[in-house]
């Protein structure tokens, strides 16, 4: 893109470059009056001027366009970039109640372990202390 600005600058520098020397070069060869060259010289200078000013319009529109579907494609990202984050931000908290749920089960499981450990270790204890008591009443 930068290199297509470049070129067009080039070919508007080279077009009006070549239309004032051309211009020049046909009056000073052109068998007229001074009066009739001054004013020939006016008029095509005031021409050039004219060509000019509608190149410099036609450029301010161009570069109004531009920035325009600069300002829309931007708008575009932006969107396109938020709604991306959305995506994510709803699967990210998607694995996070997965885990939660995942440790949640994890937690249960390990207090029904515990507890039925619990179990066993009081059973096992309360069967020590009856065969201690037996034990001891039989001696």
């Amino acid at each position: 893109m930068a290199s297509e600005k470049g070129v067009a600058k080039g070919l508007i520098i080279g077009f009006l470059a070549g239309s004032v020397v051309g211009g020049l070069i046909a009056l000073l060869f052109a068998p007229k009056s001074g009066r009739e060259l001054r004013e020939d010289i006016k008029n095509k200078a005031s021409d050039i001027k004219d060509d000019l000013e509608e190149i410099y319009h036609q450029t301010i529109e161009k570069a109004e366009q531009l920035i325009n579907e600069g300002k829309k494609k931007s708008e575009t990202l932006v969107l396109e970039a938020k709604e991306k984050a959305k995506t994510i931000l709803a699967e990210a908290e998607k694995v996070l109640e997965e885990a939660k749920s995942k440790a949640s089960e994890k937690v249960e499981k390990i207090k029904s372990d515990i507890s039925k450990e619990a179990s066993r270790v009081k059973e096992a204890f309360e069967a020590g202390v009856e065969a201690y008591k037996k034990e001891k009443e039989s001696t």
